[in-house]
């Protein structure tokens, strides 16, 4: 008898262990989200609702983006994050590739000691190296440019961008290339034909990481922009003015800048997924 019901008991605790880590998960899920579903709700209310009804039950109302829409153009600041997001982007990847492809399948010594430096130069706070990078641009002229922005997010991703394309690549059966190599393939043919559409999960899901740390970066398009490519970043802090925040256009002016990003996210969550798991033991 006791030997019947030990496995009935383990049968009724499964379900009842299951449940619990779901609704962990989504009270986890619930809070990180929860942020963000009171920012798009204070964007539907007037100024004095933000501030002095802090309910989810109120009346609705589109004052807020009107008056986003008709203080500055909205359409100029997301023009600039989508040409500097992407842009930077297909640079860092330009750059990246071949690194982590000399990384993964030529190693040296120092090798490991780079990649290491790589990493090491993100532990560095940005404000260290503002005032050299605002000098520079300033005598180079790059200062308030898509171009200059380009530049410093390529650097900004590019430890990142090499360290994740390196593990692919590492991942990869060497077996591969080795076939190419012995069909006469050159090096270009290797990467083009063989590495690239057998990685191509992982620098899919590379990109859209490199794409959303460009959109959602801060301090240099601050500091290195004024009006002609500010982003929406820049964008979402004009509306800090000495009078004070204005809590409901601040609100609003914030969910329509992380609208197209947070959508691509969410387009694309199984190719990142897929991608960030890519060479993983099934």
């Amino acid at each position: 008898m006791s030997m019947s019901r030990q496995p009935m008991a383990s049968r009724h605790a499964l379900p009842v262990k299951q449940l619990l880590l779901t609704l962990l998960a989504w009270s986890v899920a619930f809070v990180i989200f929860f942020p963000i579903l009171w920012m798009v709700l204070t964007g539907f209310k007037t100024e004095t609702a933000a501030i002095a009804d802090p309910s989810f039950i109120f009346s609705p109302t589109l004052e807020s983006y009107q008056a986003v829409q008709a203080r500055s153009g909205y359409a100029r600041f997301a023009i600039n994050s989508v040409a500097v997001a992407f842009g930077s982007t297909l640079l860092a990847l330009l750059i990246a590739i071949p690194s982590a492809y000399a990384m993964a399948f030529l190693p040296t010594k120092r090798t490991k000691g780079t990649l290491l430096w790589m990493l090491s130069t993100k532990m560095l706070p940005p404000v260290g190296v503002l005032v050299p990078i605002y000098l520079i641009f300033r005598d180079v002229g790059l200062l308030d440019t898509r171009t200059g922005l380009i530049l410093v997010y390529t650097l900004m991703n590019l430890p990142i961008v090499v360290w994740m394309l390196y593990t692919f690549f590492k991942d990869m059966p060497k077996d591969i290339l080795e076939a190419g190599r012995m069909d006469g393939a050159s090096t270009f043919q290797e990467v083009w034909y063989l590495l690239l559409p057998l990685t191509l999960p992982g620098i899919a899901s590379t990109g859209l990481l490199s794409v959303i740390l460009s959109w959602n970066e801060a301090f240099w398009s601050l500091n290195l922009t004024s009006s002609k490519a500010a982003p929406l970043t820049a964008y979402i802090a004009s509306f800090s003015s000495p009078e004070g925040l204005f809590w409901a256009k601040l609100s609003a002016a914030s969910t329509m800048a992380i609208a197209p990003i947070l959508i691509l996210g969410w387009m694309t969550q199984k190719q990142m997924v897929r991608g960030l798991t890519f060479g993983a033991v099934k």
